[in-house]
């Protein structure tokens, strides 16, 4: 099976688990497959009680809930994956938007990162992209230790971040605050970055959506911009 009949798989099945999971299915799924990476961007994505809620200005709760129901998908979306293109995902890393109803699941072979040079990681602005990076991560925690970024289409960049959190997030993750801390550090370096107006100037592109998500356990973090380029 070639990469775009693996795409359109991909895009399928996991349209179908969300719907049984969540109610309702994404209006629509775009699958990117650029080894070792795996990003699936989703749009119109809301289930009817979850717009109930967020008519009601239950933000928290719908995201709550959400952190708890992609706990139990986790394996689920791996094995998926695993089938389809026999990749191995060491994590599934994802964040919504849910003023744009839309959401990214990226999957990670146990490759990330390498730390070494490939097509992928060599594009225009690179240098000016992680400058702009590791001042929003100095704001919102401390500077990376390390800092990797994939262009992995015309449509789509992967940013990777290590050694990013604080003693006193490390503590908070210790007495169990782990989802508590995810969704407010979401809530603060999602919008930074999201208001960021460097971004489109580097890019030359208009910003569609920006994602991030964290590993606690391995002190990562995965920062996904959809891109709309300029015509």
């Amino acid at each position: 099976m070639d990469i775009r009949a693996q795409q359109t798989k991909m895009a399928n099945n996991f349209g179908k688990l969300l719907r049984d999971k969540f109610g309702k299915g994404p209006e629509a799924i775009h699958v990117t497959i650029a080894q070792p990476y795996i990003l699936v961007y989703m749009s119109g994505f809301i289930s009817a009680m979850e717009k109930v809620l967020l008519d009601q200005d239950q933000d928290m709760t719908v995201l709550t809930t959400r952190e708890y129901l992609m706990k139990s998908l986790d394996p689920e979306i791996r094995g998926q994956i695993k089938a389809i293109t026999d990749m191995d995902i060491e994590h599934v890393y994802y964040d919504w938007n849910l003023a744009h109803q839309t959401g990214v699941f990226v999957g990670v072979s146990p490759a990330m990162p390498d730390k070494g040079k490939d097509a992928k990681s060599e594009y225009e602005g690179k240098e000016e992209v992680h400058k702009e990076i590791i001042s929003i991560s100095e704001q919102a925690e401390k500077a990376p230790d390390f800092v990797a970024s994939y262009m992995i289409s015309p449509r789509a960049l992967i940013v990777i971040r290590e050694g990013i959190l604080v003693p006193i997030e490390k503590q908070l993750i210790s007495l169990g605050f782990d989802e508590t801390l995810r969704i407010a550090k979401r809530q603060l370096e999602g919008g930074m970055l999201s208001k960021s107006t460097h971004f489109t100037s580097i890019f030359n592109a208009d910003i569609q959506d920006v994602f991030v998500d964290w590993n606690f356990e391995l002190d990562n973090s995965v920062i996904s911009f959809i891109l709309k380029p300029k015509s």
